[in-house]
């Protein structure tokens, strides 16, 4: 699952819930669209990868047009892969609402459809606990209610190739809706 940078939608295989390297955890995260928010989880220490990717739908191996359709229940998501010893999923939690919008359904900046919603999907009952307790706590400070769903963690299918590490390769910036 590492090192998936390069590689077409034919060789980067689903990834399952329980599918976390050997000494290494899963979290999987959507807060609008993948480019940027696979950029700021690969700055922060301790995270060894990050695959922007679909997840929280029905469509098996769902393409890029037909996510943005709406019709596949997918949200843009980034799948990332963390040495629980260097750094802590609440950590991961902060950093998410860090930089996103979560009072917003179904929109992050520009980008408008479900496919845009804010979504921890979490792969076990600890990760769980631990996003609705931080849910509860970063709620007051926002002046809206914060409508960001938390769901278990389902099949992910990384994105195409040309989606991968975009923010790095383009040099192109990406949506980064908020800095809390």
């Amino acid at each position: 699952m590492v090192g998936r940078f390069g590689l077409d939608k034919s060789q980067a295989p689903a990834v399952e819930p329980g599918d976390a390297p050997e000494g290494l955890a899963l979290a999987t995260f959507a807060a609008g669209c993948f480019w940027g928010v696979e950029e700021f989880f690969l700055a922060v220490p301790g995270v060894v990868d990050a695959v922007s990717g679909y997840t929280g739908g029905a469509r098996p191996q769902p393409t890029y047009e037909q996510v943005c359709s709406g019709a596949t229940g997918h949200a843009e998501a980034v799948l990332v892969t963390f040495d629980p010893t260097k750094v802590s999923y609440d950590h991961l939690l902060e950093e998410f609402w860090r930089h996103h919008d979560p009072t917003t359904p179904n929109r992050q900046g520009p980008d408008v459809g479900t496919q845009y919603r804010s979504a921890v999907f979490v792969h076990d009952a600890e990760q769980e606990r631990l996003a609705k307790e931080s849910l509860e706590q970063y709620q007051h400070r926002f002046g809206r209610p914060i409508v960001t769903e938390v769901s278990p963690a389902t099949t992910f299918w990384p994105a195409e190739a040309y989606h991968q590490r975009y923010v790095e390769r383009t040099g192109h910036g990406a949506c980064h809706v908020a800095n809390w």
